[in-house]
C-alpha cells in the first residue's frame, strides 16, 4: 500500500473523527482566516484537503463559489452533509498533488493541517502555483518541523506513530525554498504553539490498545530536553498535554510579466 491508499484508508475510517475534533474545529486561526484572505463575493475559492471542511465553512459565505477537495471519497462525502446550509460550495475527489483545475483558475486557495499527509509537498506547491491566478493568494496552515535535528526527529517519529498517514511536517526554511521557486511571497506569517489534548488526539487516530501504548511510552521515554520543548504535560504516567509547532502564512503569486 503506498501513502496515498493510507492516507485514503485511515480519513476514511477516521472521517467523524476529524469533523467533530476539537484541534481542527476551533482554534485562532480560523478566527483570523477571512481577516488574513480579504475575500470578496466575486472572487472563486479553492479549499485544499478540506477534511472536515472547518475552513470551507468559514470561507464559503465570503466568497462566490468555493470548491472543496479531497483525496479520500468517503471524507468528502461525510463533511458535505454537514455543509448543506452553503450551497455555494461544490465537492471535489481531487489529489492535491494533481489538482483537476485549468491554470489560473482561483483568487483564493487554502489549505489547513493537512500538508503534513502529502509525500511530495514540491508538486503541491507547485499545483497550487499552477492554479492560483495572478496576484491571488494562498493561505496555508500545518504544523512544522524544526530546526533542531533531535527534537524535529522526535515529533515527526511520533506523529508517523501515532497516524500511519503522516508523511512528514516541513520546516518553515523548506516551505520558504518551496513557495521562492513557484513565484509565491509570502506577504504575512505567524508562528504558534499548538496544545494538544492528548487523550482526544491519540484515540482520534488509533484504537488499537498496544498501539495507544506504544505512542505513550515514546513520550514519557524522551529526554528532558524534548519534553520541555513540547511542553509534555504528565501526572502518574498519564500524558495530559503538550504541545506543537504550527505556522500560518499568507502568500501572494507574482504577476506574470508579459
Amino acid at each position: 500500500m503506498n501513502e496515498k491508499q493510507y492516507v485514503k484508508q485511515f480519513f476514511s475510517k477516521n472521517k467523524q473523527a476529524y469533523v467533530t475534533s476539537s484541534t481542527h474545529a476551533n482554534g485562532s486561526d480560523l478566527s483570523v482566516l477571512v481577516d488574513w484572505l480579504q475575500p470578496n463575493k466575486d472572487m472563486i475559492a479553492l479549499d485544499i484537503a478540506t477534511g472536515g471542511g472547518h475552513v470551507a465553512r468559514k470561507l464559503a459565505p465570503n466568497v462566490n463559489r468555493l470548491f472543496a477537495t479531497d483525496i479520500t471519497k468517503e471524507m468528502l462525502e461525510y463533511t458535505s452533509t454537514h455543509l448543506q446550509l452553503y450551497s455555494n460550495i461544490n465537492y471535489i475527489i481531487a489529489d492535491a498533488e494533481s489538482l483537476p483545475f485549468l491554470d489560473n483558475t482561483f483568487d483564493i486557495i487554502t489549505c489547513r493541517i493537512a500538508a503534513h499527509h502529502f509525500p511530495n509537498p514540491d508538486r503541491f506547491i507547485q499545483e497550487v502555483q499552477r492554479v492560483l491566478k495572478s496576484n491571488g493568494r494562498f493561505l496555508l496552515i500545518d504544523n512544522v518541523g524544526l530546526e533542531e535535528p533531535s527534537i524535529d526527529i522526535f515529533i515527526n517519529s511520533l506523529e508517523k506513530m501515532r497516524d500511519y498517514s503522516h508523511s512528514r511536517s516541513l520546516k518553515i526554511t523548506e516551505w520558504e525554498k518551496l513557495f521562492s521557486s513557484n513565484h509565491l511571497i509570502v506577504l504575512k506569517q505567524e508562528r504558534r504553539k499548538k496544545t494538544l489534548p492528548y487523550n482526544e488526539w491519540v484515540h482520534r487516530a488509533l484504537d488499537n490498545k498496544s498501539k495507544i501504548e506504544e505512542v505513550k511510552q515514546y513520550i514519557l521515554a524522551a529526554n528532558t530536553k524534548i519534553k520541555d520543548y513540547f511542553q509534555i504535560k504528565a501526572e502518574h504516567e498519564e500524558i495530559k498535554e503538550f504541545t506543537i509547532d504550527e505556522w500560518m502564512v499568507l502568500c501572494q503569486k507574482l504577476s506574470v510579466q508579459s
